[in-house]
């Protein structure tokens, strides 16, 4: 009878110190790959039913990520129902249904990312130290942390951003936004800002296994804060002014956090190795002083000031002139 694969056992019994051939390590990625798809599917189908119904009190998804649109003035929309209700505009038959499936696996992937989270970090766990996997419940804490704010983060700024953008020039026309549309950037735009506050954690994960130390950090900050406003320039699909800047500020802060944390991670690692040769009253920018050259063998250890000759000026010890021969050694000289 055949076993199934499981990546523990074969971990524990095979290579206990974690090192896995290339095919064992396609099967755990299919592993992994499977209970995350499973707990996305399960997540979906609790977003699905969420679409329309509103668990412990709290606003259906569907009517939550219309609200941006639907807080706008009424001179700034189109009235398309009867009663003045606020809905979107769908045009084709499969529209409304395609609409809340997307919906409902975007809510699915945002409930499970602590699964698919743990997954990611488990299957990189075999490559690090022991004293370094008890980060796991850290990481994906932090992880499904930042990845929901910045989800919030995004959500807003696609309030205050259709707050300005559609009502300028209400006077002339109104607007009609079409569900697929609109929606579809509502959670492109909330998927990016999450993925995008992953990446000071990535930076405290690398310093973490000992690829990044703080000495590059802080060598590379000011490119690392640019390359934030450039990222944020890149990725946002509005291209509004606004939303950018939010995006590039928030990175900056979390990149910010992360390098301070990543001075106190090398500083208790330095002290923990017994060397306290860490300068702490330096700047950030400020360079440590260079070490005194070695004296050679059988030097003096402390010569007194009073032993050492001034130096004499560049091209006087080699000037040598006839007065200063004495008369008995000159016509050896010569």
């Amino acid at each position: 009878m055949k076993i199934p694969f499981d990546p523990r056992r074969r971990r524990a019994v095979v290579n206990p110190d974690g090192t896995m051939s290339i095919v064992e390590h396609l099967y755990e990625l299919r592993a992994r790959l499977l209970w995350s798809l499973a707990a996305i599917a399960v997540t979906s189908i609790i977003g699905f039913w969420w679409y329309s119904h509103g668990p412990f009190g709290l606003p259906s998804t569907g009517h939550l990520l219309v609200g941006p649109y639907c807080d706008l003035p009424d001179t700034s929309r189109a009235e398309i129902t009867r009663n003045g209700e606020c809905r979107l505009l769908a045009t084709g038959v499969f529209d409304q249904f395609n609409l809340r499936l997307k919906v409902a696996v975007a809510t699915g992937v945002l409930l499970a990312c602590p699964v698919w989270l743990y997954q990611i970090w488990a299957f990189i766990v075999p490559a690090l130290h022991r004293n370094e996997k008890r980060y796991t419940a850290t990481f994906v804490s932090l992880a499904g942390a930042l990845f929901v704010g910045g989800a919030v983060l995004g959500y807003f700024m696609i309030t205050s951003a259709f707050r300005f953008f559609l009502t300028v020039g209400n006077e002339t026309q109104v607007t009609a936004l079409q569900g697929p549309e609109y929606f579809s950037f509502v959670l492109t735009v909330m998927a990016i800002f999450g993925v995008s506050f992953e990446l000071p954690l990535f930076i405290v994960a690398l310093n973490l296994v000992g690829v990044l130390p703080y000495t590059k950090l802080v060598k590379w900050r000011r490119g690392l804060l640019l390359s934030m406003f450039i990222f944020s320039a890149v990725i946002t699909p509005s291209g509004d002014p606004f939303t950018m800047l939010a995006l590039g500020a928030a990175l900056a802060v979390l990149l910010e956090l992360s390098i301070q944390f990543a001075r106190f991670h090398d500083r208790a690692k330095r002290r923990r190795s017994g060397d306290d040769a860490w300068d702490d009253d330096l700047d950030d920018e400020q360079a440590s002083p260079a070490p005194s050259a070695p004296q050679p063998i059988g030097a003096s250890a402390g010569p007194s000031s009073s032993a050492l000759a001034a130096p004499e000026p560049v091209g006087q010890a080699d000037r040598v002139t006839r007065a200063s021969i004495p008369r008995s050694g000159f016509d050896d000289v010569l």
